[in-house]
């Protein structure tokens, strides 16, 4: 569904600190920046598709990483919206991962100088402690950090829809 994405941002808590997951996106634009340009895997909605399905999906096309299927492990986090206008809805779960990222998406770009270009949508992921991670993440998404944390210090916090 054009103009509508949805993602999943894994955490884990480290020592009493909340570590999450964040992916850097690949290609010529991205390579060199770092602050203001990791995300949580998203992706836009396939039609008839509920958004935390799509959110799941995105999350393995872009990782490899398996969320788990039972809908009640997830903590709703809301939804933002962009500069250019898409919605995105994000949701939590806790969780951890082997270190080994299998992007099995790949983005293609005409370059008048190089040619076709083909590489792949996520280069590189990373457990990040939530400081950390306030200032990699894309600023359109920080509310889910923001979010996250005043969830899990009140778990009595609404967390639907699922």
């Amino acid at each position: 569904m054009r103009g509508m994405s949805a993602g999943l941002l894994m955490y884990k808590l480290k020592n009493g600190e909340i570590n999450v997951f964040l992916v850097h996106p690949g290609g010529p634009f991205w390579k060199n920046k770092d602050e203001g340009a990791w995300s949580i895997p998203k992706g836009e909605l396939n039609d008839n598709e509920d958004a935390l399905s799509a959110a799941m999906r995105e999350t393995f096309e872009e990782t490899g990483i398996k969320a788990p299927d039972e809908k009640e492990k997830y903590i709703y986090l809301g939804f933002t919206k962009t500069k250019s206008g898409k919605v995105i809805h994000a949701w939590a779960f806790e969780g951890d991962w082997n270190g080994e990222l299998a992007c099995t998406t790949y983005v293609e770009r005409d370059d008048p100088k190089r040619g076709k270009l083909k590489f792949p949508e996520v280069d590189k992921a990373a457990f990040f402690p939530l400081a950390e991670a306030k200032k990699k993440i894309h600023p359109s998404q920080l509310v889910f950090l923001e979010q996250l944390e005043k969830k899990l210090k009140n778990p009595k916090l609404e967390s639907s829809p699922r």
